[in-house]
């Protein structure tokens, strides 16, 4: 682990949002192991939502499938990774207003919430499964295809 993965762990812990992972963790009765990175996985998370095949609470990376398919995708990993760093740059918990805000500004300019969303794309859209971005220039809400009426 180099010195800013520890020190975004210690963060993590002491700003709650790694506590509240561990916490959703066990409300969701996943199993929790040590992952790359000062990450934890938590594996087999069955509840409905995030609709997400994968998503970050803190330091705790939660997937829907098991442990062994988790740590086989070392890109998702980062993408995931680069969520926890978030939460340590917003100060843990205000993260998910911010980010939530965020996928409601995507989901207005693009149709998703994710392709114009500042935390996906930071963290890398392709590396989270999400589709290109088609962002409209006129803020008017997603791009309708063009017409040629005669």
């Amino acid at each position: 682990m180099t010195p800013g993965q520890r020190l975004r762990q210690i963060a993590n812990v002491l700003n709650g949002s790694t506590l509240l992972g561990l916490l959703l963790a066990a409300c969701a009765r996943t199993s929790v192991s040590p992952g790359p990175h000062g990450l934890l996985i938590a594996s087999r998370y069955r509840w409905r939502l995030p609709l997400a095949g994968a998503f970050t609470v803190g330091n705790v990376v939660l997937f829907r499938t098991g442990p062994e398919v988790a740590r086989s995708n070392p890109v998702l990993l980062c993408h995931e990774e680069r969520h926890s760093t978030q939460y340590a740059w917003c100060l843990g918990l205000p993260f998910l207003p911010l980010y939530f805000i965020a996928a409601a500004w995507s989901l207005w300019r693009t149709g998703n919430p994710a392709s114009a969303n500042i935390f996906e794309r930071h963290a890398g859209l392709q590396a989270g499964g999400y589709p290109d971005p088609q962002v409209t220039t006129g803020g008017t809400g997603p791009t309708a295809p063009e017409r040629n009426e005669a």
